[in-house]
């Protein structure tokens, strides 16, 4: 309740400050991401609209704009918005990694190959563009690149789950089953919500053991 009625106090702080200098785009901006957090899209998206005319390199703005967008399952215009961000701003690697993350929602693992390590050669910490990356090699075939990408994901970040499901994958695949036991399991420990039907895999290699 506590919450609600700061965000609520946020908001009309926000709207108090835009009422006297209109054009601040940081300020719309502000406000639409707490908007966000009240899950009013409409508005939020109207906000970081007017905020980009104010100020049309605010690379943040086009990122929500594409949260937004994803949110509606509209993963070109997700695509559109966070290849606008990094037109706004070289070197955003937060855009880079969206557009990394959409072409792999795609289905296009190659083209997520190239954005990702854009994402990683601009911030060589970012866990969730190493993990991504992780995928997208391993759906082009690649499990070598692939097992290294989630290997440097978890060097960042050891109790990522996504990376160890990712690594199990790729073990399995190089059938080292014992690997991929293990990185399954500490997946499965961590919260990660493995598919049924890997498990059921990881289960018969198991048994052999």
């Amino acid at each position: 309740m506590a919450l609600a009625k700061n965000a609520e106090e946020y908001i009309a702080k926000q709207r108090q400050a835009l009422a006297m200098n209109p054009d601040c785009g940081t300020t719309r901006y502000n406000l639409a991401v707490a908007l966000l957090g009240q899950k009013k899209y409409d508005e939020a998206e109207q906000e970081l609209k007017e905020a980009l005319a104010s100020s049309p390199t605010l690379a943040e703005a086009y990122v929500q704009l594409g949260g937004i967008c994803l949110q509606r399952n509209d993963l070109d215009g997700c695509l559109a918005y966070n290849e606008k961000a990094v037109q706004a701003r070289a070197g955003f690697s937060i855009g880079y990694g969206n557009i990394g993350f959409v072409h792999l929602q795609k289905g296009e693992p190659d083209k997520a190959v190239v954005a990702l390590n854009k994402a990683i050669s601009y911030n060589s910490k970012f866990i969730q563009a190493h993990a991504s990356l992780a995928s997208a090699y391993y759906m082009t075939g690649d499990l070598e690149k692939s097992i290294s990408s989630s290997k440097k994901a978890i060097e960042l970040e050891p109790t990522f789950p996504v990376a160890y499901h990712n690594l199990a994958l790729a073990l399995f695949d190089k059938k080292d089953y014992q690997g991929a036991i293990e990185n399954c399991d500490r997946a499965v420990a961590l919260g990660y919500d493995v598919p049924e039907g890997f498990l059921k895999e990881i289960a018969v290699h198991r048994s052999k053991n």
